[in-house]
């Protein structure tokens, strides 16, 4: 009996896992912190020469200067079905360069599995290479394959500033949206909060901390009073969190402190709570009335829901990990954000969490599990080959 396309998509992607495994590791060994402009130029080139080296060259390219960011890279590939697919994924990470040379590799888990690790490995870099050898196995079937742009995004790890217009106009010309970040535990990940990235900026008045004392108004006691009372704003019971994860002040140990400033990363789940949150921030008061308090509401990505667009889509994944042998594909709501936020938020139809099967993303050990790496790139080619009519007009 012939295999059905599902099923002979899982088995050839067990035959190359060890090739897709070692792109995987090509990818994090070159390092790629979202600050490193040389590395992250660098990672662009090679994820680049790896795209063109299993898929031949695009149709169509567009590489889109980040500026103090790492640049956007499009590379469409022209299907022989219908339909139109974005692949999207940031190849920078959290870790500075350097990392690498001290990371340890994790010992197996308890119940013997094997595990991989390495700086962005889990978050995102294997969901990169899987994309690509998604589609490499679903046009090798022989079956008819959408059109397939991929989005390579150097910024995302510090809010997509460069990228988000990008991502933008891509989604609004593709069909549906696929976004290679890890899963949650094998889960997709269908729901997001939003996020802020707030700025904070006290300003005092600086004086000798031991000839005049009285004079200064500081500034870092100030900002200290604005962050434990900005702290407790946070209502995690809806999903509201508060972390002031950045604090910098001061000139001199013996100078009052004239400025002084806090990054404050914000997560909620729906619109209310972002507009809660902007009005008890604002309203907070410091003891010293001579200390301005500036805030920067930076909000960076509007939450994430299951639209009624992507629920069809998420219901043609589940139908293929039926196919390909799975009992189940769970969907889970998660904390952090993603450039899937930005695409939901326009309506349009959008599936994250696509990507590696591990767990530690943005911690030391950070990992995946290299024996789901066949089944989650065969899940992927096979949503390709069952999306090549697309699922709106």
């Amino acid at each position: 009996m012939t295999a059905s396309p599902a099923a002979a998509l899982t088995a050839r992607a067990q035959d190359v896992s060890s090739e897709i495994v070692t792109d995987i590791l090509t990818l994090v060994r070159q390092e790629t912190g979202s600050y490193d402009l040389p590395g992250l130029a660098a990672g662009l080139d090679l994820l680049r020469e790896l795209t063109v080296r299993h898929l031949g060259r695009p149709d169509r390219e567009e590489r889109h200067p980040g500026g103090e960011c790492g640049d956007t890279l499009t590379l469409t590939y022209t299907g022989t079905g219908a339909g139109h697919v974005a692949l999207v994924g940031h190849y920078d990470t959290v870790w500075p360069t350097g990392t690498l040379a001290g990371w340890e590799q994790p010992q197996p888990s308890g119940d013997g599995r094997d595990k991989l690790g390495g700086p962005g490995i889990f978050d995102m870099k294997t969901g990169l290479a899987q994309g690509i050898w998604a589609l490499k196995l679903a046009r090798e079937s022989g079956v008819p394959v959408p059109t397939v742009t991929f989005l390579f995004n150097g910024d995302e790890e510090i809010g997509s500033l460069s990228s988000r217009r990008v991502i933008e106009e891509v989604a609004q010309k593709v069909d549906v949206t696929l976004v290679l970040e890890p899963t949650a535990h094998g889960a997709v990940k269908t729901a997001r909060k939003g996020s802020g990235i707030f700025r904070v900026t006290a300003t005092g008045i600086k004086a000798h901390a031991g000839l005049a004392p009285q004079d200064g108004a500081s500034a870092i006691t100030a900002l200290c009073e604005f962050v434990v009372a900005a702290a407790a704003v946070a209502a995690p019971d809806k999903g509201t969190t508060i972390n002031p994860g950045l604090i910098k002040g001061g000139s001199a140990i013996n100078v009052v402190a004239g400025q002084a400033t806090a990054g404050v990363d914000i997560r909620v789940s729906s619109e209310a709570e972002q507009a809660r949150v902007d009005a008890e921030l604002d309203a907070i008061k410091v003891g010293d009335p001579r200390v301005r308090i500036e805030i920067d509401h930076a909000w960076n990505r509007p939450p994430m829901t299951l639209n009624a667009a992507s629920a069809p889509l998420l219901g043609l994944a589940r139908e293929v990990a039926r196919e390909q042998g799975r009992d189940e594909l769970p969907d889970a709501a998660v904390g952090g954000a993603s450039d899937a936020n930005f695409v939901s938020a326009l309506g349009l139809p959008v599936l994250c969490g696509m990507g590696a099967v591990g767990d530690g993303a943005h911690a030391q050990g950070e990992f995946i599990y290299p024996d789901t790496v066949p089944a989650q790139t065969a899940l992927v080619a096979g949503l390709l080959v069952r999306l090549a009519e697309p699922l709106r007009g």
